[in-house]
Order: C-alpha cells, then structure tokens, then sequence
C-alpha cells in the first residue's frame, strides 16, 4: 500500500478551485505532527494558510517556482526555530513529506515550494518576506511550503525504468548491488 502511494505521488501545480473540508485539513495536521524529528525535538511549526489573498501573497515570496501557489485552495508552511535543535532543516523537511504522502493518501495533489535560502524578487530573503506577511518571529527558518488541493492535472507515474538504480551502492560506494 505505501509503495503504491509513492509510485502515484507527483508533484501537482494546477488544482481546481473545490476548497479541502476541515476534516482532511485536520488530518493534515495531524500528520505533520506525528512527523519524526531528530531527538524528538519536535522544533517544526505550521502555518496552515487558506485565505486566497495571504496564497497569493506567498506565491510572490520567491523569483521563481511558486506562482501556482495562488491556484492552490491551501498552503502548509513549514518553519522551524532554529535554536531549539540542531537538526530543524532535516525535521522540517521530513515533516514536508510527510504532508504531501498524506495529501496524495486524500487524493489531494500537493507540491513542495522550497524556500530555505531562495530570494524575493526584491533581493531580500523569501524567509523576511513570508515572516512579515505571517507575523513569524524573525528567529524562525522557513523551509517550505506545500501547495495543496485537488488536482485539476494528471501525472503518470515515474516508470521503474526511469528509477536511478546506478545510484545505489552494496556495502562500499561503486559495488553495485
């Protein structure tokens, strides 16, 4: 069952305008706070945005790779406090995910919208950008948002024989498996 959810799983930028019910919202968040993290720190925390003017304020957050953010009925940002773990860029990352895994489980499309690192197209960090328009404290790192809904697109499958098997080593780097 989780080896089908995988292979379905793609990354979905074009969704109709039906909104997500609460309940599959809900279980959204519930499933990023069962999200592992290193030491059980747990130093994620989300901001679950479904106002159509905040998304499309999001979506201007980065020069590139996140206009369709506008068209999507829900944004997850993902953000971590720094100071609270040394591990927060892994946790927060797993935590993405694991939303998006969750999402296709609904029959949600999802995308992941990188944001650790990336500039606004006025050269300041997308981080200051989406921290002034959420009111979140400056310390915080913003490492994604995942652009949810339901799909108005349809994506096959990666084929097996597009998997990068070459990339997988037996016991030392260049024994093949």
């Amino acid at each position: 069952m989780f080896m089908e959810l995988l292979k379905k799983r793609r990354s979905i930028r074009k969704f109709t305008d039906k909104a997500v019910e609460p309940e599959k919202i809900h279980t959204l968040v519930e499933a990023a706070l069962r999200s592992p993290s290193g030491r059980g720190t747990n130093p994620w925390e989300f901001i679950v945005v479904d106002d159509r003017e905040t998304l499309t304020q999001l979506s201007n957050a980065k020069q590139a790779g996140a206009a369709f953010l506008k068209g999507a009925a829900l944004g997850i940002v993902v953000c971590a406090n720094p100071d609270s773990s040394d591990t927060v860029v892994e946790d927060a990352s797993i935590a993405s995910i694991i939303i998006q895994l969750a999402a296709e489980s609904m029959g949600l499309g999802s995308c992941w919208i990188q944001m650790r690192n990336r500039q606004h197209a006025d050269g300041k960090p997308a981080q200051v950008h989406i921290a002034q328009l959420l009111d979140l404290p400056a310390s915080y790192m913003v490492q994604s948002v995942i652009a949810l809904g339901y799909p108005a697109e349809t994506k096959e499958p990666h084929s097996r024989k597009s998997l990068q098997f070459g990339k997988v080593h037996k016991g030392r780097f260049g024994q093949k498996m």
